[in-house]
């Protein structure tokens, strides 16, 4: 039989419905995608607000944690401060008697042992060794014989030239004409202040500025000048030697060890700006006699030059800037420099700052952690957020960003 031949298949057609359900397939991939990438766009919004939430919150009570430290570190200045003046009070030694004018002729005319003598009845001396007041009388006018006592020889000579030519020893000078005439013993001495301040003792007393000081006012706490705060520095727990006023102490060594005499004198800032050949000078009495006129800044937030440019009465007047400040700028409503506005903290600080207390200080001394902005449009927070690094050195806001030159 014949075979009859096979019949040709042709191809299979492609089936589309396997592309459809691929197509299917991706669509729905696509979409889990996107509901993933929503998804994860949605957590990380989360993350980033619980972040900043938490942020916040740390910095919140990183404040919170600065100012419970200022006002333990004020509590104990306080502390230390009253503890030294007690024991200076025990330890006062007593008030100097008055020398009548016929026994003063006298000594006068003995020569140096009789001037010797003036100078032990005057209590300014800080021991009794007459020998060491003998060889000091006979020196006269000698800048470099400086006397145990707070009295800058050096620098009455240069201030006051008459005593020079008076046939007296420059310390003697000071008791029998200087003193009378209102003249300065020392730069940290400032006659006019103390004597404002302690008018009505004084006039009872018959004593001198600088007797009624070291006989009374230094174990009281008064202050012998307008940039010397004893009971800031007293807060420090220096330890004078024996019979050794608080200015001496600073003089002497204070100064050397990195005491500050003021809140708003910062020594480590102020000798960044001295001069080599000023080295051996304390800081402060450099500042007081030359370096307020040639433009040394005392502390980051007070600028001599700006506030005497920004007060022309003050600079016509011829004050130096950071005393007119203490006593006068600051109630008066001045500001002490570009960075810090008196009037904003003022505000901002409302009943709970102290009418007595100088603003800028109540900022460096613990208010800058009670107000949000230390100046308009400067968040603390966001701040202390950018800059955690002023936390450890101590240091206010304000205070960090004026050292770098007001930049960040």
């Amino acid at each position: 039989m014949a075979k009859t031949p096979a019949k040709s298949r042709d191809p299979a057609p492609p089936r589309p419905s396997g592309v459809a359900a691929k197509a299917a397939a991706v669509g729905r991939l696509v979409g889990d995608l996107r509901g993933d990438l929503a998804l994860t766009h949605a957590l990380a919004h989360q993350a980033q607000v619980r972040e900043a939430l938490t942020r916040t919150d740390l910095t919140r009570a990183l404040g919170e944690a600065l100012a419970g430290r200022a006002l333990a570190q004020a509590q104990l200045r306080r502390h230390a401060a009253a503890l030294h003046f007690q024991d200076a009070q025990r330890a006062a030694p007593p008030r100097p008697g008055r020398t009548g004018r016929t026994l003063r002729r006298l000594l006068l005319r003995l020569g140096p042992r009789g001037h010797a003598r003036l100078i032990a009845r005057s209590g300014l001396w800080r021991d009794d060794d007459l020998a060491s007041m003998t060889a000091y009388a006979r020196r006269r006018a000698d800048p470099a014989a400086q006397p145990a006592a707070l009295f800058d020889q050096a620098w009455y000579l240069a201030t006051y030239p008459r005593a020079a030519v008076s046939g007296l020893s420059p310390l003697l000078h000071y008791l029998i004409l200087g003193a009378p005439a209102g003249y300065a013993p020392h730069p940290l001495v400032d006659p006019v202040f103390y004597g404002q301040r302690n008018a009505a003792e004084l006039n009872g007393s018959g004593l001198s500025m600088l007797r009624h000081f070291l006989a009374e006012g230094a174990a009281r706490g008064r202050d012998p000048h307008p940039l010397f705060d004893l009971a800031h520095y007293a807060g420090q727990l220096p330890t004078p030697e024996p019979g050794e006023d608080l200015v001496s102490h600073y003089v002497r060594a204070g100064w050397r060890e990195g005491l500050t005499p003021h809140p708003l004198f910062d020594p480590a800032w102020y000798r960044g700006q001295m001069p080599r050949q000023a080295a051996e000078i304390p800081p402060l009495v450099h500042y007081v006699t030359a370096g307020w006129r040639d433009g040394l800044t005392p502390h980051p937030l007070f600028d001599p030059r700006w506030y005497l440019d920004q007060n022309p009465d003050v600079a016509q007047a011829g004050f130096e800037p950071l005393a007119h400040f203490v006593t006068a700028g600051a109630a008066e409503g001045r500001n002490p420099g570009p960075w810090f506005d008196l009037a904003h903290h003022v505000a901002a600080r409302g009943a709970a700052l102290d009418p007595a207390v100088n603003p800028l200080i109540d900022y460096l001394q613990g208010g800058a952690w009670a107000v949000a902005e230390s100046r308009p449009g400067f968040p603390n927070a966001a701040y202390l957020a950018q800059s955690p690094d002023l936390v450890a050195q101590g240091m206010t806001p304000l205070e960090h960003w004026a050292r770098r030159g007001g930049r960040g």
